[in-house]
């Protein structure tokens, strides 16, 4: 079978890499080149750039539902404290108002370097929490004049 001559510039780089590999495997860069050329055409590499694409996507979703668990935790949480500290905190008299704030700025402070340390060194609070935790049932009106 007689074949066709084809004339191709490539960057230094790809022509050093097919040098290398047609050294490595004693075969002349013709060969090379024209296998790679095939194997670019084939029907089977447009199956392994969409499978490709595919665990790469999979990967992507996975890493999102992540994301959103984290978020939903940490919303969660949120609203835990707040609805807990807004039904436990009775109002202070104005005369007390100055020295709580005062308070209010070092206990934050203490809960800042708090944080940072946990955020340093252990295991996170997603990372505490099982994925396979059930959710719970909604909470009817019911329910919660019974609190």
């Amino acid at each position: 079978m007689r074949k066709k001559r084809l004339s191709a510039y490539l960057d230094n780089d790809v022509m050093d890499a097919l040098e290398d590999y047609a050294a490595r495997r004693e075969v002349s860069l013709s060969l090379v080149a024209e296998a790679a050329i095939a194997s670019f055409l084939s029907p089977d590499a447009a199956d392994r750039r969409e499978a490709a694409v595919t665990r790469r996507l999979d990967q992507i979703d996975r890493r999102v539902q992540r994301v959103e668990r984290d978020i939903g935790i940490a919303i969660e949480t949120i609203a835990l404290f707040v609805r807990y500290w807004l039904s436990s905190t009775p109002a202070l008299p104005e005369a007390q108002r100055a020295e709580a704030r005062a308070k209010g700025i070092q206990r934050y402070d203490g809960f800042v370097d708090a944080l940072g340390q946990r955020l340093r060194k252990g295991p996170k609070l997603r990372q505490e929490i099982a994925d396979d935790v059930p959710p719970a049932r909604p909470v009817s009106d019911a329910d919660s004049a019974a609190d």
